[in-house]
């Protein structure tokens, strides 16, 4: 007998398939040489989205222990882009809430330090919290203070009450969003503020984002949806702003349901866009398979005809999206030679999955490609200045998605 899974949040039916994408490892699960030898695990990678909350979810298969390990390869500060956004941030935030010497800052999932080490140089308290070994001890080598946990209801009443928590690209990851939002407003200060910034539901369907679905995100996020899941654990939304961040993000702000923040106009201008483009709709859900699907078919299909035709392709960007876009279209390193990282945790290992080689971008000057694909089209136009030297010898930059595009 097949069982219905439930809503992680409100415990309804999850009776609407929003995507399947088959069997894929962990996409962060980069391989060694020697782990190529050894049996790969994968899991099913599915969604569902609940018709109560309108909350987007995986199906739970991959442990959360397998999923962040302590050589868990992402880090922030490896992209410039990310660390003008989280500086501009920490000014803009620290002018708005008055933000001092006498404040306390938290940030949840504080990776490597790209963002407190702001705070830090700026004399204002604060602390990460960073399930990760390896990129927990990035920061502390920065000087910022760091707990190596897991951050949910039960860490946050040992914690000292902060005048701000913020967490960027976390919500997303957390396998029990009531127990961490429930967190999140015990850790509050009466008056303090939450910030959480998370790719938007609206724009990954708009832009057929498909490649952003992985094990590790185990919700995809609507303000309809985390308006209500915030709610039921004692925050209010008072304000969002729309961010052009990973295709398309929110930046909500939250505070206790009885603080003295009001709220902005912002918030029923994002709701009601949302019910326009039909996000309390069935059919918004169930559509988006197709357009995923025609999206990696529109890739597979310009490989395939770049191998007919002796033409060399690479790419650039070992992301987690890349690996959930080359694992749903069974790309392997007959079709696409070799994958250039910066950052040197993923340097000369193996993409999982397809298992497809890792090298430094200086690789790219001895075995210039016909064509350079872009694996995290979200920092493109970084990249593209990166490789400038490439496009004038005539290699030619693509992206898959939302739709193939050669330049």
């Amino acid at each position: 007998m097949t069982v219905t899974p439930t809503c992680r949040h409100c415990q309804s039916p999850l009776t609407l398939d929003f995507l399947d994408l088959g069997h894929t490892p962990p996409s962060n699960a980069y391989l060694t040489e020697d782990q190529l030898l050894q049996p790969e695990i994968t899991y099913p990678l599915r969604l569902r989205a609940c018709p109560e909350c309108r909350l987007v979810q995986t199906e739970d298969f991959a442990p959360v222990d397998e999923l962040f390990t302590d050589d868990y390869a992402y880090f922030s500060s490896t992209s410039q882009s990310w660390l003008d956004h989280a500086a501009a941030y920490v000014e803009m935030i620290t002018d708005r809430l008055n933000l001092g010497h006498d404040s306390h800052v938290i940030e949840v999932a504080s990776n490597d330090g790209y963002l407190l080490k702001n705070f830090v140089a700026a004399g204002i308290p604060c602390l990460g919290i960073e399930p990760t070994r390896g990129t927990a001890e990035a920061a502390e080598a920065l000087g910022v203070p760091v707990l190596q946990e897991f951050f949910g209801e039960e860490l946050a009443r040992g914690l000292p009450p902060a005048d701000l928590i913020l967490g960027n690209n976390v919500y997303a990851h957390v396998p029990d969003i009531n127990d961490f939002t429930r967190g999140l407003a015990i850790a509050l200060k009466p008056e303090g503020v939450v910030t959480l910034e998370f790719p938007h539901l609206m724009r990954l369907v708009e832009f057929s984002q498909f490649d952003t679905v992985y094990h590790e995100h185990f919700s995809y996020l609507s303000l309809l949806a985390v308006s209500r899941i915030m709610r039921d654990a004692g925050l209010r939304v008072f304000d969002v702003e729309e961010l052009p961040t990973h295709g398309g993000s929110l930046r909500v702000y939250a505070c206790r349901v009885e603080a003295s923040y009001p709220e902005g106009a912002a918030v029923g201008a994002v709701l009601a866009e949302e019910r326009r483009r039909g996000m309390d709709d069935d059919a918004f859900y169930t559509a988006f398979q197709e357009r995923a699907e025609q999206v990696k078919n529109a890739f597979l299909a310009f490989l395939v005809e770049a191998w007919s035709k002796n033409k060399t392709v690479a790419a650039y960007g070992a992301a987690a999206k890349g690996n959930t876009l080359l694992n749903f279209a069974g790309v392997k390193p007959d079709l696409l030679n070799f994958v250039c990282d910066a950052a040197p945790a993923k340097q000369g290992k193996f993409m999982p999955g397809s298992h497809i080689p890792i090298l430094p971008p200086e690789t790219l000057e001895m075995n210039r490609p016909d064509y350079l694909v872009i694996l995290p089209w979200n920092i493109g136009a970084e990249i593209r200045v990166q490789n400038m030297a490439l496009a004038r010898a005539g290699t030619k930059f693509v992206t898959a998605v939302p739709e193939l595009k050669i330049e």
